[in-house]
């Protein structure tokens, strides 16, 4: 079993929610939130069924938040091709 990321402190979950009230973004919003209650004591596990995903993706998001904090919980685009336009 894998160790557990720490989370970075440089932002409280009460500045998360703020981030989170602002976002335009309902997908960083569930993450912002599920950041949040995991920087208050919460359990990932809490903090995945808040948001209705697995661990791993808890994880993948403690990694984007410790990387580049809330603007790296915003949606992105896939990676891959372009699709190829409809004649």
């Amino acid at each position: 079993m894998a160790a557990a990321v720490g989370v970075r402190r440089d932002y409280t979950p009460a500045d998360l929610r703020r981030c989170a009230r602002r976002s335009g973004d309902a997908d960083q919003v569930r993450r912002l939130l599920a950041v949040a209650l995991i920087l208050v004591g919460g359990s990932r596990s809490d903090a995945a069924k808040l948001a209705g995903v697995t661990l791993q993706i808890v994880r993948d998001w403690v990694l984007r938040f410790n990387e580049s904090g809330p603007d790296g919980l915003a949606t992105r685009k896939a990676p891959g091709r372009a699709s190829i336009p409809e004649r």
